[in-house]
């Protein structure tokens, strides 16, 4: 455990983040751009890991929806392993930067929800073969 210091804190001794609105990014798509599918969406969700588990985000049952407009505006949902995860702040602004990156997604919205909170039967059987949690 690191000491505390002025400025310094254990992230237990840190408050959950709020649900709702945490992470945006991308801008408005160009007119006549095709709109990207979920998949490649997906696609681009399965490159951010949970720097503590050997496992991406998607396969890890983190992504609870992805919603995409017809103006290839996107909105994910997604959630954290707990409340108190230390990279709960940093987390959500990776996906929303890794979705804004795919071709055809315009702004990015990602959405923090504990409803339902995550648990292990989320996990992918790919996920779970991983962890080796069969």
């Amino acid at each position: 455990m690191m000491p505390h210091g002025p400025g310094m804190h254990d992230f237990l001794d840190l408050p959950p983040p709020e649900e709702g609105i945490v992470a945006e990014r991308g801008e408005p798509l160009a007119a006549g751009v095709a709109v990207a599918k979920e998949d490649a969406i997906i696609l681009a969700l399965k490159e951010v890991y949970d720097p503590e588990i050997p496992v991406d985000i998607y396969e890890l049952g983190l992504i609870y929806e992805i919603a995409i407009s017809e103006n290839g505006d996107v909105r994910i949902v997604m959630s954290l392993t707990a409340p108190a995860c230390p990279v709960a702040g940093q987390l959500p602004i990776d996906v929303a930067e890794k979705a804004a990156s795919v071709e055809g997604v315009g702004r990015v919205q990602v959405e923090l929800t504990w409803d339902p909170p995550w648990n292990p039967e989320r996990m992918s059987d790919e996920a779970r073969l991983a962890l080796n949690m069969f």
